[in-house]
């Protein structure tokens, strides 16, 4: 029985190209931590052959030297061979690694960390892509799996190569954070049970990644758990966001400065505003850096309702890094359940509950009956007001969401009240011809009180208990 909690879809995505007639390549990437060696070693345990993996910050001597290591670990009559003194020669041991093997079932080569195994002017990808055409796609029993947590090295490097490997990879996988079910259903089966409030209060903090979750323990309370994960001296987490982009980019400084300047502003920046804050160049160097940190997770972009693509919006999604940058970096050894009285919590939680909401995007559309409708998720703001989620659906209608997070039912007061009106008002003069209709819809943690200005504002809504829906 596989010990992987949810990764459904990813696991038979894995299974099934272990029926096919023909040798395949299987990409899995992701950021830090998510898991992505133990879903590979899980899934395809009885059938990895070779398990190598990249040294960190290793030479070409030393990469060389452990690929040739592995296998020899493997079968002892090649660790008397000579080691390898190009990739060129490595990859041909490798192949004559396999000719030995008497096995006619499915055979899973696993690269792991395969961007620390590149270096410079050692043609570790090209002799790869040789490998790959020369001697793999000859053969009808092969697995070769390669993954990075480097996002940008194994898009641009391996997915979207135009040369050896153009058109061979059979599945590119990329490994995203647990959604709130995973979550929940992870955390459960480490028999930490808590309510949905609390898992929702943990998962704004450090987000849906594994091993954070793995140290959070059975009859942990929130406090508790946060406490000895962030505040404590020893904290596995107090110290993470300075290893975090040290270890996937380099030249990581403007990596850091560009996620600092987005935790600053809670509604996002576009480029000119990122630019101004952070001091990372225009131009190529902008480009690349937000590519990288979006592909790898960290932020996201929200196309205006206008499209007008100077105006898209980059918001920090990453709920551990947001969270570091708000509490643990300016309050170490101190207590959450101090700062959690504090006044900067409100600020922070309503902001996290906004960017939990817009990653659950598809369980707010399932809980709006309206997961068989095609619709765009956009942004929109003028001088009058900001609306931070619209979804802009093909049945000509719109959905206006107000995203709240509360400890109880939400209270609509004749203040915000107004602020809704006008939000609809100023958006309804902006929207383009035919008209569409708009509902007001109310994402929030236990739904909205009845009250005269609900009654009177409010079209639909939708709860925490929508936001945990398997999908």
């Amino acid at each position: 029985m596989s010990k992987v909690i949810g990764r459904e879809r990813q696991i038979k995505q894995l299974q099934d190209v272990l029926k096919s007639k023909k040798s395949e390549l299987v990409v899995v990437y992701g950021r830090r931590r998510v898991g992505k060696t133990f879903l590979i070693r899980e899934t395809y345990k009885k059938h990895i052959v070779l398990e190598v993996s990249g040294i960190a910050d290793g030479s070409y001597a030393d990469q060389l030297t452990n690929f040739h290591n592995e296998i020899g670990r493997r079968s002892k009559i090649f660790i008397k061979r000579t080691t390898p003194t190009n990739w060129l020669e490595g990859f041909t041991l490798l192949g004559e690694y396999i000719d030995k093997l008497k096995s006619s079932k499915k055979k899973v080569i696993f690269i792991d960390e395969f961007p620390w195994m590149y270096t410079q002017r050692s043609n570790f990808v090209q002799m790869f892509g040789h490998f790959w055409n020369s001697y793999c796609t000859k053969r009808n029993d092969l697995v070769v799996v390669i993954c990075g947590s480097a996002a940008s090295f194994m898009v641009n490097k391996i997915i979207n190569d135009r040369k050896s490997l153009h058109n061979r990879i059979s599945v590119a996988m990329r490994l995203l954070p647990f959604d709130l079910y995973e979550t929940m259903v992870f955390l459960k089966s480490k028999k930490v049970n808590l309510d949905k409030y609390s898992y929702l209060q943990l998962y704004m903090a450090i987000g849906g990644i594994p091993h954070y979750l793995e140290k959070i323990h059975q009859g942990d309370s929130v406090a508790v758990a946060i406490d000895r994960l962030c505040f404590q001296k020893e904290g596995m987490l107090t110290n993470e966001f300075n290893e975090i982009f040290s270890s996937l980019f380099d030249e990581s400084e403007n990596h850091t400065r560009i996620i600092e300047s987005l935790a600053s502003k809670q509604k996002g920046l576009n480029r000119s505003d990122i630019t101004n804050k952070s001091k990372v160049s225009t131009g190529g160097t902008l480009t690349k850096v937000l590519s990288e940190l979006q592909e790898s997770g960290f932020i996201q972009s929200y196309q205006p309702y206008s499209n007008k693509v100077k105006e898209v919006l980059y918001r920090l999604s990453d709920e551990y890094s947001l969270f570091y940058l708000k509490f643990i970096k300016n309050h170490p050894g101190n207590s959450w359940q101090k700062l959690y009285t504090s006044r900067s919590y409100a600020s922070w939680s309503g902001f996290a509950f906004e960017n939990l909401c817009l990653k659950h995007f598809p369980q707010i559309m399932k809980g709006l009956g309206l997961s068989g409708i095609g619709a765009q998720c956009s942004s929109w703001k003028n001088k009058n007001a900001q609306i931070d989620l619209l979804i802009d659906r093909d049945d000509r209608a719109i959905n206006l969401c107000e995203m709240k997070f509360s400890v109880n039912e939400f209270s609509i007061s004749k203040s915000y009240a107004g602020n809704i009106k006008n939000k609809k008002t100023e958006f309804t003069k902006h929207i383009s011809t035919p008209r569409k209709n708009i509902f007001v819809t109310f994402v929030t943690t236990y739904g909205v009180k009845n009250n005269q200005y609900s009654d009177e504002l409010m079209d639909n809504q939708i709860t925490m208990e929508h936001l945990f829906e398997k999908l």
